[in-house]
């Protein structure tokens, strides 16, 4: 199936931003990017999400390893006693050391979930242990190298990209462009400067190779 994702401006990278833009996607491919108009004419059978705010390619997390390894991600059935919020230090290491398998491994799910929620679709670096590597790749995350990393992080690595690549070209894999994955995320912001200012915690939705893997209710 071929869909336009359509919202009041593309921001490509690298490119002019696109008003009331649009990008077509069939399978896992971009096939068009451009005007709403000249997307939807040239595909007139396409389906049509339309979206609040920008569309912008698909963000990296430089620490994914640490997100999903250094952090336990509360189940919202634990939320009374443990909160909603990734638990690190000292309370991760109390719980770790009680943890079994199966409540590691749920850990690692809700993480990668939650990396979805801020428009994440490409993790930097290795997962050596078999559990995590496995549940990166049911995700559908794409592992990238972490050549062109960051200094060194002052503080804990954060879920929110923004918070290591500062703005929106520092926090992006790549840009959109014909032919490429269709790695794209959604942010209900007025434009470049807000989503900067604001991070990437305004995201509304999240494709992963063409398919919507996390839309905010």
């Amino acid at each position: 199936m071929l869909t336009v994702h359509t919202a009041p401006l593309v921001l490509p990278v690298g490119a002019a931003p696109i008003a009331r833009g649009a990008v077509a996607v069939e399978s896992d491919r971009i096939v068009a990017l451009g005007p709403y108009d000249e997307v939807v004419a040239a595909h007139p059978a396409a389906r049509v999400r339309t979206w609040p705010g920008v569309i912008t390619p698909g963000l990296r997390q430089w620490h994914g390893r640490w997100l999903l390894t250094r952090c336990y991600h509360p189940d919202p059935r634990e939320a009374d006693a443990l909160g909603d919020q990734p638990l690190r230090g000292e309370e991760f290491e109390r719980l770790a050391a009680g943890m079994d398998a199966t409540r590691w491994a749920g850990s690692v799910r809700r993480g990668l979930q939650q990396m979805l929620r801020y428009g994440t679709t490409h993790l930097a670096g290795r997962f050596p242990d078999p559990a995590v590597r496995t549940a990166v790749a049911r995700s559908g995350l794409t592992e990238v190298s972490v050549v062109g990393a960051p200094g060194i992080l002052l503080g804990e690595p954060d879920l929110d990209p923004f918070m290591e690549g500062r703005d929106l070209p520092g926090s992006v894999h790549g840009p959109i462009t014909v032919g490429s994955r269709a790695d794209l995320a959604v942010f209900d912001v007025p434009d470049e400067d807000a989503l900067n200012e604001s991070g990437a915690g305004p995201c509304v939705a999240t494709v992963l190779g063409g398919r919507l893997v996390y839309r905010r209710r």
